[in-house]
């Protein structure tokens, strides 16, 4: 009876070890060829004062994803672009994300400035700033370390299409090529 419960045991033990050596590794420790949809990633999102804050310890970009609630596209955007494992891994790599509802009620200090929501325009003054009052959702407004515009880019974008979006901005490309050439050339691990 000692030999079938030690063999048993012994047979249970070789399993698990086994099953803990084929687990696959986390998202992050995987090349971006090997991420997939179905890996765990999700984005640091903050909001926009946090990102400025961390902006002046830690230089980075921001990244700003304009939405409403009410917007299909921006529902879209987050759970096909913004969900996908290798989109996140970069955004939290190379920016500071920021979630901001154009239509939030409450005032918003950036650049030592106070923005308020407009309700003649329905639209938060801010988003208006961001988005030189092209109000279209989803939109993405990209700053510069220096919390300056670079370029808002409106629209649901694949992953794979954004992953180009990401790579123009965060390598700086938009200030030494165009973005059609740079679409072009650019070659996504993204499947």
């Amino acid at each position: 009876m000692k030999k079938i419960i030690l063999l048993g045991l012994g047979l249970w033990l070789a399993c698990v070890s086994v099953e803990a050596k084929t687990k696959p590794t986390t998202a992050a420790k995987r090349p971006v060829a090997e991420l997939n949809a179905k890996d765990e990633a999700k984005i640091e999102w903050l909001d926009i004062e946090e990102a400025v804050k961390r902006a002046k310890k830690k230089r980075k970009k921001i990244l700003i994803d304009i939405y409403t609630d009410w917007c299909g596209w921006c529902k879209v955007m987050d759970k096909k672009t913004f969900s996908h494992p290798a989109i996140a891994e970069y955004i939290n790599e190379n920016f500071y994300a920021v979630k901001m509802n154009a239509e939030k009620r409450d005032n918003i200090i950036f650049n030592d400035q106070v923005y308020t929501f407009n309700e003649q325009g329905r639209s938060h003054n801010l988003a208006i700033t961001l988005l030189s009052g092209q109000m279209s959702y989803p939109s993405v407004v990209y700053l510069d370390e220096k919390l300056k515009v670079i370029q808002a880019v409106p629209g649901f974008h694949e992953a794979k299409e954004y992953d180009a979006i990401l790579h123009f901005f965060a390598e700086n490309k938009y200030k030494k090529e165009k973005w059609e050439e740079f679409k072009v050339e650019f070659k996504s691990e993204i499947k």
